[in-house]
C-alpha cells in the first residue's frame, strides 16, 4: 500500500512534510481536507480526532505531528537525501532548530492568523501586535544564528529546513523581513529556490486568497 497524507496545500505544517517527501522523491496519495471532499475528512477524523493535520497514513500505521513524520520517513522509507544527521550531538542541532522555527516563527504566525479569522478587528490588531513582537526577537536571533551557513545547520538541508521554508515564508508575509537582517533575507530567498518548496509554493498558490491578513503580490 503506497503512503497518504491527509492535508491542505496551503497549510505550513502540510508543506513541511511535503517538503521533505518532494526531497527524496517518495511516492505517497496526496488527500486534500476540505468542504469538496468530506469523505477525506471522515477518513482522517476516524483515525486522527484530535483534528490536526498533515496525518501519515502508511499501511495500518497512522503517523501524526510533522517532525515525528519526518523523521519517520527517514526510519521506514529512507531515500537520497538524510534529513536528520546519523551524528548525534548534529541531529540534536537540528532537532532544535526545527522546533524554533515550529514555535517561535510559525506559532507567532498562526496567532495573528487566529486573530483575523475572528473577524474582529481589535482582536485582528492584538494578534498581529503579538506576532510582530515575537518575529522580531526571532528574525534578530536566526540572523546571528545563519552567518556562514547555507541551510538552518549548515552545508545540507535537513528536517530544521523543511521547518523554516514555510514558517518564514508566511512569517514574511505577516511582518516583513526587514533590510536589517540581510542574512535572514537571503536564507528565505534561497528556501524559495530550492525545488522541494518551490513545489509545495506553486500547488498552493491558488489559495492565496484565503490568507486572513493578506497575501502580498510576491514569492
Amino acid at each position: 500500500m503506497s503512503l497518504v497524507v491527509y492535508g491542505h496545500p496551503f497549510s505550513s505544517y502540510t508543506q513541511k512534510v511535503l517538503i521533505a517527501l518532494y526531497e527524496n522523491g517518495t511516492p505517497f496519495e496526496f488527500r486534500t481536507l476540505g468542504p469538496e471532499t468530506p469523505q477525506h475528512s471522515a477518513e482522517w477524523l476516524r483515525r486522527w480526532p484530535l483534528r490536526k493535520f498533515p496525518l501519515l497514513v502508511d499501511g495500518e500505521r497512522d503517523v501524526a505531528e510533522t517532525s515525528i513524520i519526518i523523521e519517520y520517513l527517514q526510519l521506514v522509507h529512507p531515500g537520497p537525501v538524510r534529513l536528520l544527521p546519523a551524528e548525534p550531538m548534529a541531529a540534536l542541532d537540528v532537532r532544535f532548530l526545527d522546533r524554533f522555527f515550529d514555535l517561535h516563527v510559525m506559532s507567532p504566525v498562526q496567532h495573528a492568523v487566529g486573530g483575523a479569522l475572528t473577524g474582529d478587528p481589535v482582536k485582528r490588531r492584538e494578534g498581529v501586535a503579538f506576532a510582530v513582537e515575537k518575529l522580531e526577537r526571532a528574525y534578530a536571533w536566526l540572523e546571528g544564528q545563519l552567518a556562514g551557513r547555507t541551510w538552518a545547520a549548515g552545508a545540507d538541508f535537513t528536517l530544521a529546513d523543511c521547518a523554516a521554508a514555510p514558517s518564514l515564508f508566511y512569517a514574511d508575509w505577516t511582518h516583513r523581513i526587514s533590510e536589517a537582517y540581510p542574512v535572514l533575507r537571503a536564507y528565505r530567498a534561497r528556501l524559495l529556490t530550492r525545488p522541494s518548496f518551490a513545489r509545495a509554493v506553486e500547488e498552493a498558490r491558488p489559495f492565496r486568497p484565503l490568507f486572513p491578513l493578506g497575501a502580498p503580490d510576491r514569492d
